[in-house]
């Protein structure tokens, strides 16, 4: 009888892989860059202890990334998050000639776009965060929330929406 192997992950290579997309899914989350280090050491362990859980239903990037956004949201939730107010990294811009008026000004508009999302309900967060940060399909999203496809694309619609709506409101 032919038996289907698993295929052996090195934890290492993971992390050369997939630590980027852990790191910014993390960071979108709780907009800290400490946090999201804290928070990617979390995944990467959580993932050592549980790799041999993994099943294959999806891939390995979509499994990690749940386990990310599952990390986040029990740090959003904990006691220590709503006692302590993360302090905010100032950057300083000097401004020296029309591109780096122009850089500025795309880097406030993103980070207006990443604050909008943030703000949106969970279901309609995660979506957005999976389709256009993690540069997911629709089906690989789906698998990764546990939702059908047809959830994730009306979701996906509605999301964009309440973005449009609540960015047009600010600008």
């Amino acid at each position: 009888m032919y038996e289907e192997k698993q295929p052996v992950y090195d934890i290492e290579a993971l992390m050369r892989e997939y630590g980027n997309d852990v790191l910014r899914t993390a960071y979108m989350y709780v907009k800290d860059k400490h946090m999201a280090e804290d928070i990617f050491q979390d995944v990467f362990i959580k993932v050592n202890n549980k790799l041999h859980t993994f099943q294959g239903d999806s891939s390995i990037k979509t499994w990690m990334i749940r386990i990310t956004i599952n990390t986040c949201k029990d740090y959003m939730k904990s006691a220590w998050n709503q006692k302590v107010i993360p302090m905010m990294e100032y950057q300083e811009n000097t401004l020296s000639g029309e591109d780096d008026f122009t850089a500025v000004e795309k880097q406030e508009e993103n980070q207006l776009i990443r604050q909008t999302v943030m703000k949106l309900p969970d279901k309609y967060k995660d979506i957005i965060l999976c389709v256009y940060f993690q540069e997911m399909t629709i089906s690989e999203a789906a698998k990764l929330l546990q939702i059908a496809e047809g959830t994730a694309k009306s979701r996906l619609s509605r999301a964009k929406e309440r973005l449009k709506l609540s960015l047009e409101g600010r600008i």
